[in-house]
C-alpha cells in the first residue's frame, strides 16, 4: 500500500520522547518532512540527527513551549520557512498531574486547561490557513479515558473530553476543504507517562511497581504493554492518503482494555 506520503510536511508536537518521536519516526520513514517541537532544545537536537540518519525525509525542529501563543506561531512560521507549507498536525501534549477534585486549585485546572486543549485550539488555528488551500490532515493525540474517566485523573478526564468535542466539530466545519480530523486515544502504551502513573499508583497502594504492571496487564485481553512503535502506525495510516473517508471519530489504542462500546 502506497501511503503517499512522500514530501508531505507535518508538524509533531511534544515529539522529543515517547509516542511524538515514534510518530514522527515513522513519518520520516515514510519521506514526510517532520517539524519537531518540545520544550527541550538538547533532546530536539538529539531526536533530529538520529531521524536525519535513519529517514527519508527532512527533519528540523522548533524549541516549542506550546503554552504560549507566540511559541506556537513561531513553530508554524518556521515550518512554512523551511518546508514551504503544513500538510498534517499531529497535536499532542505532555499529561497533565495526578490529583483528585479536592487536591487541585484553579492555577492547576488552568494550566492544564492551557497545556492539554488550547494549545491544540491554538496550533489548529494556526494550520489552517494552509490546508484550506489543498486540504490537511489532523490528529489531536488524547486519552483513553475518553471512553472511561480514570480515577485520579480528573483534569485528564476533562480536558481530553474536550479535544473529541473539539475533533467532531471541525470535522464538519473543515470538510468542505478536504481537511480531516481525528482523536487518537492511547491505553496502556510502554511510555515515560504511563510509566510515571505506575509509580504515582505503587506509592499509593504500598506495592512494587512491577505489581502494578501485572495487575493492569491483566485487564487488557492482549496481557501486555502496547509500544509507542504500534500507536505511530496507525497515527500514520490516519494522515496518509491510505485514509480518505475516516473523519470525526475517537480511536482507541489500547489492546482491548476498554471494555465501553
Amino acid at each position: 500500500m502506497d501511503l503517499n506520503l512522500n514530501g508531505k510536511t507535518a508538524i509533531v508536537v511534544a515529539s522529543s520522547q515517547g509516542l511524538g518521536k515514534a510518530i514522527a519516526t515513522q513519518l520520516v520513514k515514510e519521506g514526510t518532512n517532520v517539524m519537531l517541537a518540545s520544550r527541550s532544545e538538547d533532546k530536539l537536537k538529539a531526536v533530529q540527527t538520529e531521524l536525519e540518519a535513519e529517514g527519508k525525509g527532512r527533519v528540523s525542529y522548533q524549541q516549542t513551549d506550546i503554552t504560549k501563543k507566540e511559541d506556537i506561531e513561531a513553530l508554524i512560521k518556521h515550518t512554512v520557512e523551511t518546508f514551504g507549507t503544513v500538510d498534517i498536525l499531529v497535536n499532542n501534549a505532555g499529561g497533565p498531574p495526578a490529583g483528585t477534585f479536592n487536591q487541585l486549585d484553579d492555577e492547576a485546572w488552568q494550566d492544564a486547561f492551557e497545556l492539554n486543549l488550547l494549545s491544540y485550539i491554538r496550533m489548529i488555528r494556526g494550520v489552517l490557513p494552509y490546508m484550506q488551500k489543498n486540504g490537511g490532515k489532523i490528529i489531536n493525540i488524547a486519552s483513553s479515558s475518553i471512553k472511561v474517566p480514570i480515577p485520579g485523573l480528573i483534569l485528564s478526564n476533562t480536558f481530553r473530553l474536550g479535544i473529541v468535542g473539539l475533533s467532531k466539530t471541525l470535522a464538519d466545519e473543515l470538510a468542505p476543504h478536504n481537511i480531516l480530523i481525528n482523536t487518537v486515544a492511547p491505553g496502556r502504551i510502554a511510555t515515560d507517562r504511563v510509566t510515571h502513573l505506575d509509580n504515582v499508583n505503587a506509592d499509593k497502594l504500598g506495592k512494587p511497581i512491577k505489581e502494578i504492571e501485572e495487575m493492569f496487564k491483566e485487564t487488557i485481553p492482549l496481557k501486555r504493554y502496547g509500544t509507542p512503535e504500534e500507536f505511530a502506525n496507525f497515527v500514520t495510516f490516519l494522515v496518509s492518503d491510505a485514509n480518505t473517508y475516516m473523519t470525526g471519530q475517537a480511536y482507541l489504542v489500547d489492546g482491548g482494555m476498554v471494555k465501553a462500546i
